[in-house]
């Protein structure tokens, strides 16, 4: 499926790069949840494992949240024990999301071991996505993100709308730092910054970046998030690896968007970033071959073709 034979893609390091990079696949939850047919619960276990078998180490499986917000992922507690075993297994992390202490609760009866809550730099994304101001979200998943601790749960913090929001415009630098460090003291292992609408470009990227820095932020907790809205996924995750982040999110086959803002389409296309990453040296573990079969996979169960460039470029199909 690829072309091994030619060679490519040529791989040509850059300087100032990091050697490895770890993907953290959203496809199973983000690419998932926008979906309007229901996607039975077997298949989304049958491409989680397809996903771990490509060599993906973190992939998000579902989330706890309440089923006619994503009617998508009310089978979470079916799906999640599908594919607990791949921990054992593989060493695959499974995270999921949870919205509050019900969520949490829900979660931790089932065994998992790594959470993410889901905040908002911006007040209108966090009324339209939460019903909540963006204090009182913070204050709602604080004792979450306690309780996890206290479980020995990974805790990861999203944080939406860091660079474009579609009901407010640019977001202000220091009105996202504020809202990181308050993730962060409240004990977020790991942050994840959202380019929700896939506004941002490559130096509103590094003076986030450094801005968090400065605020005391450490590069190694923090992830990047894009959405390729204006094809600006590639080259702000370019950005983030020059400063020195190592996580990135990316959904398989490019699938995903948000369903609390309808400016927002595509996630990163995980094959697209692999392609990217192996042309520059930058070791991730992933075979190509494999996940884009799995992405091949799914797109025909979804009835329509994958919208990564890469996908379609590999298995030859328009």
């Amino acid at each position: 499926m690829t072309t091994p034979e030619l060679g490519l893609p040529m791989t040509v390091p850059a300087e100032g790069l990091p050697a490895r990079v770890r993907i953290h696949e959203v496809g199973a939850r983000d690419g998932l949840q926008n979906e309007k047919a229901t996607v039975p619960t077997e298949t989304k276990a049958e491409f989680i494992r397809r996903l771990a078998d490509a060599g993906l180490t973190t992939i998000e499986a579902t989330s706890f949240v309440h089923p006619k917000w994503v009617p998508q992922l009310a089978d979470a507690e079916q799906l999640f024990p599908l594919v607990q075993d791949l921990g054992d297994l593989s060493g695959t992390a499974l995270p999921v999301l949870v919205p509050n202490e019900r969520g949490l609760d829900r979660a931790l009866a089932l065994g998992a071991t790594r959470i993410a809550v889901f905040a908002s730099a911006t007040e209108s994304f966090a009324k339209a996505n939460l019903n909540r101001t963006v204090d009182e979200a913070l204050a709602m998943f604080e004792p979450v993100v306690e309780r996890a601790r206290a479980q020995d749960a990974h805790v990861r913090g999203y944080l939406s709308m860091c660079f474009g929001d579609p009901w407010e415009g640019p977001v202000p630098v220091p009105q996202v730092v504020r809202v990181c460090r308050a993730l962060l003291d409240m004990g977020c292992d790991e942050l994840s910054l959202g380019d929700t609408i896939g506004v941002a470009t490559p130096g509103h990227v590094r003076r986030l970046l450094v801005a968090l820095g400065e605020a005391g932020v450490p590069t190694a907790a923090l992830g990047v998030h894009f959405h390729d809205t204006y094809g600006q996924a590639l080259s702000n995750t370019l950005a983030a690896l020059q400063y020195g982040v190592t996580t990135v999110d990316a959904s398989a086959g490019g699938l995903g968007g948000c369903p609390y803002a309808k400016s927002a389409t595509g996630n990163l296309a995980t094959e697209d970033l692999v392609w990217m990453l192996t042309g520059l040296g930058i070791d991730t573990g992933v075979d190509l071959d494999l996940l884009t079969a799995t992405s091949v996979w799914m797109a025909e169960r979804l009835g329509r073709p994958s919208p990564s460039r890469t996908v379609r470029a590999l298995s030859h199909k328009e």
